[in-house]
């Protein structure tokens, strides 16, 4: 989808974005997998993800990633991992094309959905499309209300997150909570 999208957003609450991902990170995630994965399939999908995240890097496709606290303090691997990945994350917001936007525990309430999702706009809008990360699958929606719906959850979304500088201070401030908890 990233390939052919315009522009892609995301929201996470569980852990960071894949397409923002180190490989430590992202090989502890695919650890978690029931059944457990073989090692050839996390090596295969350890060069997906990493072909995917070329896209946004390149800074061609502008991606904004609105990540829920939870997903920052999430550890899969431990405290180093996450306090590497925390690392990666602020210099990744720096990059052009990718906004990273925290959404707080504080806030007065949750203004989308309760899991992971993608939302890829297309060359035109009748070929946006929203992927949804649940535990069997990732199924895929494209019909004008949920996509209309998505829409509203990103503008909600961006109306409750932190700015994109908030953002980066308070992910530097969970990565120094970290570190100091487990040095």
């Amino acid at each position: 989808m990233e390939g052919h999208a315009r522009r892609i957003s995301t929201y996470s609450i569980t852990f960071i974005p894949g397409l923002l991902q180190t490989p430590a990170y992202a090989t502890s995630v695919f650890a978690r997998a029931i059944p457990p994965l073989p090692r050839a399939e996390v090596d295969l999908r350890m060069a997906f993800r990493f072909q995917r995240q070329q896209i946004v890097r390149s800074g061609t496709t502008p991606y904004t990633a609105f990540i829920h606290e939870a997903a920052l303090r999430m550890q899969f691997s431990g405290p180093e991992v996450l306090s590497e990945q925390l690392s990666a994350l602020i210099k990744d917001s720096e990059s052009a094309g990718i906004s990273v936007r925290v959404v707080p525990f504080d806030i007065e309430s949750l203004p989308g959905p309760s899991e992971n999702f993608v939302y890829t706009e297309g060359p035109v809008p009748e070929l946006d499309t929203v992927q949804i990360d649940i535990s069997f699958g990732c199924p895929l929606f494209d019909t004008p209300s949920d996509l209309a719906s998505y829409r509203e959850i990103l503008t909600r979304m961006a109306a409750v997150a932190l700015t994109e500088e908030g953002s980066r201070d308070f992910i530097r401030s969970i990565k120094k909570e970290i570190e100091s908890k487990y040095e």
